[in-house]
Order: structure tokens, then sequence, then C-alpha cells
């Protein structure tokens, strides 16, 4: 099934494209890490739903993951750096798919990752086809300096919200910062208001 993520176009160019205020095109992938890349063999990979006290909710393993549906979303990508990339092609599980069983009083998540990321995402801006585990990039597995083998992606958030090596995400009733939040970065990080830091409106 082909999506197009809420609130983006197609690939345009310099002249053409309707980019978030003060981001420029790029062809390239940049690769931006805050630690070392982790490399997680696929038979210890999981992804876990967890309620606010850290109780198990749900798990799959990689196979069992990769047994329920998939999408094949294509989505423009905005980094806090201010670079954009359009019409990138992905393929993964939608979030809504993940999370269609499962009941918290929660209004966010706590996304985390391999290597101890975190990130912190209200709720709602995960559902309605907004956001997918993805598992594939460009018709080819997930390299794990993008994040592989499956990474989150929100892509109408800017990228760092899009956690790489994901392996759970945590309800919470509260809000509360995740690494670069907690470093000054915008609790929520909407491109086109340029929420890029903690000032930002």
């Amino acid at each position: 099934m082909s999506v197009i993520s809420r609130g983006f176009s197609g690939r345009g160019n310099a002249e053409t494209a309707n980019l978030p205020p003060g981001q420029y095109l790029t062809t390239d992938f940049p690769v931006l890490s805050a630690g070392p890349t982790p490399h997680i063999p696929l038979d210890r990979w999981e992804f876990t739903i967890r309620d606010e006290k850290n109780a198990l909710l749900r798990r799959w393993d990689w196979k069992s993951f990769r047994e329920l549906p998939t999408e094949s979303p294509t989505v423009d990508l905005h980094c806090v750096t201010r670079w954009s990339k359009l019409g990138t092609s992905w393929d993964g599980v939608s979030l809504d798919t993940l999370l269609s069983d499962v009941h918290a009083d929660a209004s966010y998540v706590m996304a985390h990752s391999y290597g101890d990321y975190t990130t912190n995402i209200p709720l709602h801006e995960l559902k309605n086809r907004k956001a997918w585990i993805a598992f594939r990039f460009d018709g080819k597995d997930l390299e794990p300096e993008h994040g592989g083998p499956a990474r989150l992606l929100v892509p109408h958030l800017y990228l760092w919200k899009s956690a790489k090596w994901v392996r759970g995400l945590q309800f919470m009733r509260e809000d509360k910062p995740g690494f670069w939040e907690g470093l000054g970065y915008h609790i929520y990080g909407d491109p086109w208001r340029e929420q890029r830091y903690s000032g930002d409106q």
C-alpha cells in the first residue's frame, strides 16, 4: 500500500519545492548521530510497548514483526540542521497497526533506541497514518548508519524525532524530554513552525 504522509508534497527543485522555513534541498542522505552506530543482530532484535511503570504490554521479535502488514510511504524529511530530502521511499509497519489493540491512559510516548537514545512524542502524532517503524529505504534493507534494522519514521516532525535503531515505546501521562530535548532542542519539533530549540514558539 502506498502512502503519502499528510502535509507533504512530492519531489521538487529549489525553486518549486514547498520547503519549511530555513530549509535547503539535498539529494544526499546525511548521517548524523549522537553516538556510535549500534549493530543489532536480527535474532536479538525486539520491539516492545510498555506502560508508564515499564510493564510490558506488547512485544515482537524480528520474525513476528515482519509478519505484520506493511506499507510503503513516500515522505519528505526535514532535519533540524536545515537540510530537507524530498520524496523518500520507505517500507515499514504503521504505528496504527502496532498500537491497534494496546490501550493506556497516556497522551505521550518516549521512544527508546538501542544505544540508549530517547525522544518524546505526543501519542496522537503517531496515529492516523503519520508514523511507521521502517525497515527498508529506497527498496533496500535499512542500513545501520540510517537506523537499521528498523527506525521510527515520523516525517512531519524534525528528523531527530524519527529515532534510529528503535527498540520500543513507553507510554507517559505527562510529557518528558528525551535526549536532544533535554539538551535544549524543542519539546515538539514542527519544521513548519521552525521549532528547533526550546525557546522557539
